[in-house]
Order: C-alpha cells, then structure tokens, then sequence
C-alpha cells in the first residue's frame, strides 16, 4: 500500500470530482489521504474512499521524496507537480476526460 503514496488520482466523485489530486498518506485498504496544494491544502488534505479515485501510472517524484525524508511537502511543490502532470493529462497513454 505505501507505494500509492505521491500516486496522481482523479477525483470520481463528489464536489471535487474530476480535479487532480497527490496521495500524501494511507490510512488503511480502503482509505487514502490526498492533497492538491490549491483547494486542499496538505495542512487540510482530504480523506478520501479509494473506489471514488481514478488511479494515473505516474508518480509526483518531489511530494515522495519529501515524504520519504520524514517532512510533509509544501502545497507549491504539489502544485508545481500536478501542474506538469496536466500538461499531459495522460494515463496509461489515453486521454483522460
């Protein structure tokens, strides 16, 4: 499970669905801890069901190498790195959305 962390998800559903988001932190198998650095801050991340996230193949590489130092990232290295994900908006080769 704790290769999930510094995953890119899509949000399925809720008020934020479709918004891109960086998992920060697992909770258990069902729940995960995410943060996009804009609307959800990483001082107020959200909580969220793993059945209500579209999973991307790609990794923000900063977020996990601050969290693998034992430090939370700032919410600008999160929006830096989704910021170059959307530039792509790819997962698995396919258009998203």
């Amino acid at each position: 499970m704790d290769d999930l962390i510094g995953k890119v998800v899509y949000s399925k559903s809720g008020r934020d669905k479709g918004r891109m988001f960086v998992v920060v932190q697992v909770v258990n198998e069902q729940y995960l801890v995410i943060a996009d650095g804009d609307m959800r801050k990483i001082g107020n991340p959200k909580v969220k069901n793993i059945k209500h996230l579209h999973f991307t193949n790609t990794i923000a590489e900063d977020v996990v190498s601050c969290i693998k130092s034992g430090e939370l990232p700032e919410n600008h290295i999160i929006r830096k790195n989704l910021k170059k994900m959307q530039g792509t908006r790819e997962t698995d080769g396919k258009e998203v959305w």
